[in-house]
């Protein structure tokens, strides 16, 4: 649920701060893939010439501006975004990212980075320095999001929850039917086994037909074991899609496998593909194997 009160006259402007290594970069990486146009570092002189400028791309836009940022001061931005909250056709929201000081000082020794105030000084000088100049911002933010104990799923989700676009496409969802002879699908995320069913190859009038064919799905189907094993797919995956969209996945690949790639992995990836149009999923169907076994 989207928690920003929009209004569809107004474009939606968010203009992200905070402490450095608070996760910014990781948000504004995250919201592009919300469907937001992004601009990190941008310096403060061009951010009302950008934000106000009109044209046909109408995506939400999100600015990162830290201490990095040519001509940074708190009060300059504090002014340029008074400006920006004047604008009748913007809704320009101040999003500060903040952190504990010592887990702050951890992922800067972890990583070996230099803070950016803290090239002469010690890390954790720099960053009480950097939360004095840029306090200012932090009183005046719509939205303060503490990433001290938050994992990168939890602050994926937490950004879509309250920042997430009414038009953004929903999880694309990929289904790619293989052969085990062939090796696992590297793109897969997750991996089912069809070959607990009865195989049709072993069939002689099914053996040179594939999946796609109406009588291998009505042998496929025959097996005792189809039912039970369709609806824990359904199962699993009416568990599963949920969480991969609260977690802010843009995509989704299911291989199904069976020995040859032609046949029980062929079926079960078209009975999936069919389903999941039916929850008005976007699906998209291959089958990895099937050319290579139809032209031996």
């Amino acid at each position: 649920m989207n928690l920003i009160q929009t209004d569809p006259s107004k474009k939606l402007v968010l203009l992200i701060t905070g402490m450095s290594g608070s996760g910014r970069s990781f948000a504004l990486k995250t919201l592009e893939d919300m469907g937001y146009e992004t601009i990190d570092n941008l310096p403060l002189s061009f951010l009302e010439p950008v934000a106000l400028a009109r044209h046909e791309d109408s995506r939400p836009l999100a600015i990162s501006v830290d201490v990095r940022t040519r001509d940074f001061s708190s009060n300059q931005f504090l002014q340029q975004m008074e400006k920006l909250s004047k604008s009748s056709f913007l809704n320009t929201q101040l999003i500060f990212f903040e952190c504990d000081d010592e887990v702050l000082a951890r992922r800067y020794n972890e990583t070996r980075r230099l803070h950016p105030l803290g090239q002469e000084r010690r890390v954790i000088d720099g960053i009480r320095l950097e939360r004095h100049l840029i306090s200012p911002l932090r009183e005046r933010a719509d939205f303060v999001i503490d990433t001290s104990i938050l994992l990168t799923s939890d602050l994926r989700g937490h950004l879509r929850r309250i920042f997430l676009p009414k038009k953004t496409p929903s999880l694309s969802i990929f289904i790619t039917s293989f052969s085990f002879r062939h090796g696992l699908p590297r793109e897969a995320d997750m991996v089912f086994d069809a070959r607990l069913l009865k195989n049709p190859f072993h069939v002689k009038e099914l053996s040179s037909l594939s999946g796609e064919d109406p009588e291998v799905g009505s042998y496929i189907q025959e097996d005792k074991s189809y039912s039970s094993y369709i609806k824990s797919l359904k199962s699993i995956l009416s568990m599963s899609i949920p969480r991969f969209e609260e977690e802010g996945r843009g995509y989704l690949t299911l291989a199904i496998g069976c020995t040859g790639g032609q046949h029980r992995s062929v079926f079960i990836a078209k009975i999936l593909k069919e389903w999941l149009q039916e929850t008005k999923k976007q699906v998209k169907l291959r089958h990895r194997d099937l050319k290579k076994r139809q032209m031996r």
